[in-house]
């Protein structure tokens, strides 16, 4: 009984937390948004969304894992700490840039939505915190939704080539709904 009262719970929070930030025109406005809803996650929402990485990053095969593991905690907690920094620092109150793409950020959110409750493991509201990072890297800062160098199997790498951003696997995630991939502004790496 007490399951289905959280799963209720996080079915609204989700859902007023994508039409919150459904509703910014600007990626400062955006910014400002993402900032405020990361910021009501708990140290203790932290850890245990950190525990889930690491338990996803430990079950991949080594070398692959030692390699991909700093990228994963970039992707996550390197993007929130930039966001929250950027937010103390006031930088999202100075500017009014209109977002690359409304219709796919309106896009991005509809699939949060639905994103969030796909799959088992972890509450709804964790991984909701990894769509809203991915948001801000994708939308506000127009960056990939993995970091630049990020390693994939094949010896290829998400590269930043003077401002424009190529991925081994951008178009090879079409066929998964909830991926980031299918929002990311980086475009398909050339593969030999």
């Amino acid at each position: 009984m007490e399951a289905m009262a959280d799963e209720r719970k996080d079915s609204l929070t989700v859902r007023e937390v994508c039409g919150r930030i459904r509703g910014a025109g600007t990626k400062e406005e955006l910014g400002e948004r993402l900032a405020c809803e990361v910021m009501l996650y708990s140290l203790s929402d932290l850890q245990l969304i950190g525990g889930k990485l690491y338990r996803e990053v430990i079950a991949l095969p080594s070398p692959y894992r030692e390699a991909i593991s700093p990228y994963f905690t970039e992707q996550i907690f390197g993007a929130y700490h930039t966001l929250i920094a950027m937010h103390r620092r006031g930088e999202f109150a100075s500017r009014r840039t209109p977002l690359a793409d409304p219709g796919l950020f309106s896009a991005y959110c509809a699939m949060v939505e639905e994103g969030c409750f796909c799959r088992n493991g972890g509450r709804p509201v964790q991984r909701l915190f990894y769509y809203l990072v991915a948001a801000f890297a994708m939308f506000v800062l127009d960056r990939p939704g993995h970091p630049v160098g990020t390693p994939f199997p094949g010896g290829f790498t998400v590269e930043d080539r003077g401002g424009a951003y190529n991925c081994p696997i951008r178009d090879k995630e079409k066929d998964v709904p909830y991926s980031i991939c299918n929002y990311c502004p980086a475009r398909q790496s050339e593969l030999p």
